[in-house]
């Protein structure tokens, strides 16, 4: 009998296991019969937009954390596919800072060339994934959310590829129950334009804080307050931008912080990160970590520990993204096909350790990039996919680095050499500090 292989998600991640397996089945390969289960309504993952927070139309909890006027925070040469390059997609080479919309729709271009949205079962939600010792195969129950009708299903093989990015983290401050104001996790986030003429406190010092509070000064925001837990941005930021150490409690609209400022804020959005979350996996299959570059229990970062039938892609920390999820794909599709062997137990553990106290001991951003770059390198290595100059990628990601901490608004309107065709992308029409509008249509036109 067939083996059959589950796919729990249609992102980026999910995506790429079909193009791998897709890839393979065009080259003569006997692959296995491949489901991809997607509760969402469209594919693409976070790179979907919805206005709805909290719940969707059927009760389900929203997944996308996707605000409107999101444009990429990194180049897109970085991310590009090695195997569809944004030339192909768009017919011509574009900017390299495009919009949600414009990415969104180069994730699907790759999708539908490939002919492979037939093995995606969309508004389908995953409800419990459970190990069967005596068969040796995992029950799958799923929610048919359009039919209201619930089935269970046996599978081979199981890859998880929902992400990391929907469960929010929230801590509890002191006094915020009484905040007479706007109080909101970035999950819940979606426009700017909320925060017009207001002071906006944001809790936490990474890519959400940076980016919302950049969108939220955009449009038209009188102050914005990043609130640190271990240590600042330092970017050069405008006048009525500031950064102070985290909020201890708030009273009334005046939040009190541990230096002993005080700042008057009209909303609170807490930029606090997200839970590895899988409730719908059996306790012995669940990944249990914090998001790190590599999480601990994954051999190569995707075959769980003693359980190498569960595949976790994409739920690492993340410089690289769309090609290292490819990297994976690609990787985890030959362990499946019986083309790479995995190494005892023991000598997993041995390899997991080697890279987690490599990852524990990193400097800083530059080295971080380092290591995600050698983890792609290695994934690669024994595969098919095509060419990769990570070495490119990586001397982008630090130019990238630099021009952030050249000009916090201005480094969007840098350009970049594409990886596979050595094109410089164009400047845009419109600096991205004027760009209002975030449309596709506006992006590719040929001036504002």
């Amino acid at each position: 009998m067939k083996q059959r292989i589950a796919i729990i998600g249609a992102g980026p991640s999910g995506l790429a296991a079909l193009r791998a397996f897709e890839s393979a089945k065009l080259k003569g390969a006997d692959i296995p019969e491949v489901v991809c289960f997607e509760k969402q309504s469209d594919y693409g993952g976070l790179w979907n937009y919805t206005w709805r927070t909290g719940l969707d139309e059927f009760g389900e909890p929203v997944h996308g954390s996707m605000y409107r006027y999101l444009w990429s925070n990194g180049p897109k040469e970085c991310l590009e596919f090695a195997d569809y390059s944004f030339e192909e997609h768009f017919g011509r080479p574009i900017p390299s800072y495009p919009p949600r919309a414009v990415l969104h729709d180069y994730i699907k271009g790759r999708i539908e060339k490939s002919g492979i949205t037939h093995y995606i079962k969309l508004c389908h939600a995953v409800k419990w994934v459970a190990y069967d010792d005596a068969s040796a195969k995992f029950r799958v129950t799923v929610k048919d959310l359009k039919a209201d009708l619930t089935t269970t299903s046996d599978f081979d093989n199981i890859i998880v590829a929902c992400g990391h990015y929907s469960t929010p983290n929230i801590p509890e401050f002191p006094g915020v129950k009484k905040f007479p104001g706007r109080v909101m996790h970035a999950h819940d986030f979606r426009s700017a334009d909320e925060f017009a003429g207001k002071n906006v406190l944001l809790i936490g010092s990474s890519y959400s804080a940076e980016d919302i509070g950049m969108q939220c000064h955009k449009y038209g925001a009188k102050s914005i307050t990043f609130s640190w837990r271990t240590k600042p941005m330092g970017f050069g930021w405008p006048e009525n931008f500031k950064e102070v150490p985290l909020l201890t409690h708030v009273a009334g609209k005046t939040a009190h912080f541990k230096d002993g400022t005080s700042q008057e804020v009209d909303a609170i959005v807490l930029c606090t990160g997200y839970l590895n979350h899988f409730p719908f996996m059996e306790d012995s299959l669940r990944l249990k970590s914090r998001n790190r570059l590599y999480p601990p229990n994954l051999y190569k970062g995707i075959f769980l520990w003693g359980h190498p039938k569960v595949m976790y892609m994409g739920m690492q920390d993340q410089y690289y993204t769309f090609n290292m999820f490819d990297a994976q794909a690609w990787y985890a599709r030959d362990v499946v096909l019986g083309r790479i062997a995995l190494p005892s137990l023991d000598q997993q553990a041995e390899d997991m350790v080697k890279w987690i106290s490599k990852e524990e001991n990193l400097a800083d951003a530059f080295e971080a990039i380092d290591f995600q770059t050698e983890y792609v390198r290695d994934l690669l290595a024994p595969t098919d996919y095509p060419r990769l100059d990570v070495d490119m990628v990586a001397r982008l990601f630090k130019e990238w680095e630099h021009h952030k901490v050249e000009g916090i608004l201005t480094y969007r309107d840098r350009s970049y050499p594409s990886t596979l065709t050595g094109t410089v992308a164009p400047q845009h029409h419109t600096t991205w500090m004027k760009a209002m509008d975030d449309s596709l249509e506006a992006f590719l036109a040929n001036e504002p």
